[in-house]
């Protein structure tokens, strides 16, 4: 006898399809577009140049012709796929000595690729982490994260974004519960800085907390590592506290121009993910041209020319966070640090609040040649849609000052027509 419903029902009715037909009828949907040449700070987009404000090329790395050598070189010795998993034979002594690079960049025991970074959280968490345990999220964390919780079976607490106060109470809640000595442990997951606020997480506070408390913590430094700190190492080391981290985990598709993420950790829980991540041993291993970019581009950033490539990113998103709220637009500002200094991260997004109007703006930026990333429900909190603006080292201030005299004309137009956008805080 056939079943009541159809398991299909759901994608004819879902909240947005609504939304979904009404922005493609008006050509606004600000999702799927498609790129024609490199991903330069300029690029050929659906027939037109376009300044590039929606990358995570934040050092501009996969237009460099040792990064492309790196890839090419791989390439030719290997061929285009290994067509197996890391466990049988997929292991490339570039492979190895990726992991080694890594694991000394983070200054940890050891480290272990995945071939992406949403298969490093899922596979970490979900392996690390089982029924019984209890894991504590920022509600602001990388989707991955979520999924790697919510694969494990622990019991998620997730505490409103940056809120030390609910982190505390989550973990005396956790405490509560796990009383026993046959009872689970707590894991704190944080990202270092946040995909869409692009805020840095108040990591000191958290590792005290952690401290306190017995939790293990772990850092997705997905958009710090090669961005902050001396050594590009991401937010733990610009904070001062990576011994207090536990496992970090990091990807190839921002700041090291490829595709493919890691988690760096002490050598028995490096050791114990290679044989028991799911994620790791039961799916491809990438491809070699990847591996090989993503091993250029490290030994770029861990060379003597790292640190003036990420003063240049740092001091290109400075200059745009700056010249968008001398415009009048609300940007997240410049985010302190413990020594009384500041620093403005890769990302500045723009708060517009309403759905329909970032979208609007969007169109009206993408239609004046800027091309920008837009974060809605659920990528944000419900009425905090906002346009994700993010730079690269390679920006020149010529080209960021094109941009804003674009955002300029088009604010004007826009609330002109659609009434006013929310003004600097």
């Amino acid at each position: 006898m056939p079943t009541a419903n159809d398991v299909f029902d759901k994608v004819r009715g879902h909240e947005r399809l609504e939304q979904l037909q009404a922005a493609r009828a008006a050509d606004l949907l600000p999702y799927f577009r498609r790129l024609e040449g490199p991903a330069g700070p300029v690029v050929e987009m659906e027939g037109a140049a376009r300044i590039m404000l929606g990358s995570n090329n934040y050092l501009g790395l996969t237009g460099d012709p040792r990064v492309i050598a790196g890839a090419r070189d791989a390439l030719e010795r290997y061929g285009t796929g290994l067509t197996g998993s890391r466990l049988l034979n997929g292991t490339l002594d570039l492979h190895l000595e990726l992991e080694r690079e890594l694991a000394d960049w983070m200054g940890t025991e050891d480290a272990i690729v995945f071939t992406t970074g949403h298969q490093a959280n899922v596979g970490g968490l979900g392996t690390l982490l089982g029924p019984g345990d209890t894991v504590i999220a920022d509600s602001a964390d990388h989707a991955s994260i979520l999924d790697g919780c919510l694969l494990s079976r622990a019991k998620l607490r997730p505490f409103r974004h940056g809120r030390l106060d609910k982190l505390e109470s989550q973990l005396q809640r956790a405490a509560a519960e796990t009383g026993g000595e046959q009872d689970g442990g707590v894991l704190i997951v944080v990202d270092g800085v946040f995909s869409m606020e692009g805020d840095i997480a108040p990591l000191p506070e958290i590792a005290a907390l952690a401290k306190a408390h017995g939790a293990r913590l772990m850092v997705d430094e997905a958009h710090a590592a090669g961005v902050l700190g001396r050594r590009g190492a991401g937010a733990a080391e610009l904070l001062g506290i990576e011994a207090a981290v536990d496992l970090r985990m990091g990807t190839f598709s921002k700041s090291l121009a490829s595709c493919g993420g890691f988690l760096a950790g002490s050598a028995e829980v490096i050791d114990f993910l290679r044989v028991h991540s799911r994620a790791f041993l039961f799916t491809a291993s990438g491809v070699p041209a990847a591996v090989g970019a993503a091993l250029s581009a490290l030994r770029i950033v861990r060379s003597a020319e790292g640190p003036d490539l990420f003063a240049r990113v740092l001091g290109n998103a400075a200059y745009l966070n700056r010249g968008l709220r001398e415009l009048g637009f609300d940007v997240v500002g410049a985010q302190p640090l413990p020594d009384d200094s500041s620093v403005t991260t890769p990302i500045v997004p723009v708060r517009v609040g309403d759905d329909w109007k970032a979208v609007l703006l969007w169109r009206a930026l993408f239609d004046a040649g800027i091309y920008v990333n837009v974060a809605l429900h659920p990528a944000v909190a419900p009425g905090s849609a906002l346009l994700r603006t993010s730079v690269m080292a390679t920006h020149d201030h010529a080209t960021l000052d094109e941009a804003l005299d674009g955002f300029a004309r088009v604010k004007r137009d826009f609330e002109a027509e659609h009434g006013p956008l929310p003004a600097p805080r």
